[in-house]
């Protein structure tokens, strides 16, 4: 698996991190949580020979800058839009996964115009938006005390939430630097905007072509939160993922990328 390395913008005295590859209509990828950039490795290989595709590392994350502190999660979808104004991409299919599909819609309501359509896998409304109030607490919880402990205590438990299969020694490895790379200052921030995210009341009137995919055995945004996300889309369409975890485009990559590519090029 190769990882290409990172291209760097400043924006206002803000370092903004991605890696990019290929050409074509651009396709522009946000990873979820514990992660960065490279959790798209392998798409930004093999879906750049039809697509400009980019992989941004969220504020917080990657090479990119923290946050300044507590923020809202609009501000999260407003760095994206500085990314995607900046690279002067104009509309893009925007991709993402758990904490990057919830961005994705977020940024979708708050940018409409900027939005060809949308990619969503794992996804979640904000976990306001799909999870009970007393998981949303507990994973809070969870989350406070395990930043303020070194990740070789608690990164590999979450290998056994992201993933219901072995994916092999490489991704494996991959997400257990990445998880081991976590800075609390980026990640809480994030997280907390999140945690406090209810996108439901903008879902009706997002009237952009959407894919969602669900893996089969996502323990963290399950296949009720899906549905439901997908009851309240107008023009979305669901693909369940035999056999998979939440994190559906590292256990099953081809799958994933042959629903994409057939998705866009009906569009």
């Amino acid at each position: 698996m190769d990882h290409l390395e990172p291209e760097q913008l400043d924006v206002d005295g803000r370092r903004m991190s991605y890696r990019r590859a290929g050409a074509g209509d651009p396709l522009v990828l946000l990873h979820g949580g514990w992660s960065d950039s490279r959790a798209w490795s392998h798409q930004l290989g093999s879906l750049s020979d039809d697509f400009d595709v980019l992989a941004f590392d969220v504020p917080g994350c990657g090479g990119s800058d923290d946050p300044p502190g507590p923020v809202p999660f609009a501000w999260y979808a407003d760095a994206v839009a500085d990314l995607i104004d900046t690279l002067d991409l104009g509309p893009v299919h925007l991709g993402g996964l758990s904490f990057g599909a919830g961005l994705a819609l977020a940024f979708a309501q708050r940018y409409p115009a900027k939005v060809r359509s949308l990619v969503l896998a794992g996804a979640y409304a904000g976990w306001a938006g799909s999870l009970p109030a007393d998981e949303v607490a507990a994973r809070l919880t969870r989350l406070r005390g395990e930043l303020a402990r070194p990740p070789s205590e608690w990164a590999d438990a979450y290998l056994a939430e992201f993933f219901h299969t072995d994916p092999g020694p490489e991704p494996t490895e991959l997400f257990r630097t990445m998880l081991h790379s976590v800075r609390p200052a980026g990640t809480l921030p994030m997280i907390e905007a999140f945690a406090a995210a209810d996108l439901r009341p903008g879902l009706a009137g997002l009237d952009r072509p959407t894919l969602l995919m669900v893996g089969e055995h996502d323990v963290r945004a399950p296949l009720p939160v899906a549905r439901a996300i997908h009851a309240a889309l107008p023009d979305s369409r669901l693909v369940v993922v035999p056999g998979v975890g939440h994190d559906v485009h590292v256990e099953a990559p081809g799958f994933f990328e042959r629903e994409v590519r057939a998705f866009l090029a009906g569009l």
